[in-house]
């Protein structure tokens, strides 16, 4: 069944205010539905695939958003950031008003995907370690990457803390700074632990993709950002097309 929302509720479920805010905004000329501006908030519209105008912006009614966002280095997974600019903050404030937040966190100075929502059930599931997702990391080293290095990564190194070692799904060298490196288990600062356990360190640390989602095919620059649709967030899953396999 189709739902139908008053204006101004749809205007506040889209994150543009308080019911009266939103109302001010209607009754003030600033919203159009469909291309013609609707001075009434109690008109009612059928939500699916609405698209509205708020200041002349386009937008798209959408019951949950999801998002891509190529994180830069230097900004916080986090809604009260404490030492650098949130994340939050590289998105439409409308966003933070319908309580987008990060799905699980890249450290400050960390780059890459990051995958952001207001719908609580998907976040959950995207954080489980239960649902083994893989998350492509790619890591520059202070000190060559070795065939050592790799076989003791793939072997599993054990880490302070962890009852039993943690093994990387896949890796590889790209050069001779450079490795590849496929996790499930989303430890606390896992690469770079896991590369200090073998005796060497993370100088920098860029994810590349999470399942069959990957950085390259969504075309994001750092700082940039995109809903992800259908067929992207079907991809988020174990052995989605595109995943890296496990070495042989």
């Amino acid at each position: 069944m189709t739902k139908k929302l008053t204006l101004e509720r749809i205007l506040q479920s889209q994150g543009f205010g308080t019911r009266k805010g939103c109302r001010q905004l209607i009754l003030a000329g600033e919203v159009a539905v469909a291309g013609a501006m609707e001075d009434d908030p109690d008109a009612t519209f059928a939500t699916e695939g609405l698209a509205f105008s708020v200041g002349g912006e386009e937008w798209r009614y959408r019951e949950h958003v999801y998002v891509a966002l190529h994180k830069p280095a230097n900004f916080e997974c986090s809604r009260k950031p404490s030492h650098h600019p949130g994340v939050l903050t590289l998105l439409p404030g409308q966003f933070r008003e319908r309580d987008v937040q990060p799905v699980g966190r890249l450290d400050h100075d960390t780059t890459g995907l990051l995958l952001l929502s207001d719908d609580g059930a998907f976040i959950h599931a995207q954080s489980s370690p239960k649902r083994h997702v893989p998350k492509l990391y790619v890591a520059t080293t202070q000190d060559p990457v070795t065939p050592a290095l790799v076989e003791k990564l793939r072997a599993g190194v054990q880490l302070h803390d962890e009852p039993a070692p943690l093994a990387a799904r896949h890796a590889r060298a790209l050069d001779e700074h450079r490795i590849e490196i496929v996790l499930e288990q989303g430890k606390y600062h896992q690469v770079k632990r896991m590369l200090a356990a073998t005796g060497n360190h993370c100088t920098a640390l860029v994810r590349t993709a999470i399942g069959g989602l990957t950085l390259a095919a969504l075309g994001l620059k750092e700082g940039e950002w995109r809903y992800l649709e259908a067929d992207q967030l079907a991809l988020l899953v174990p052995d989605a097309p595109g995943t890296p396999a496990a070495p042989r």
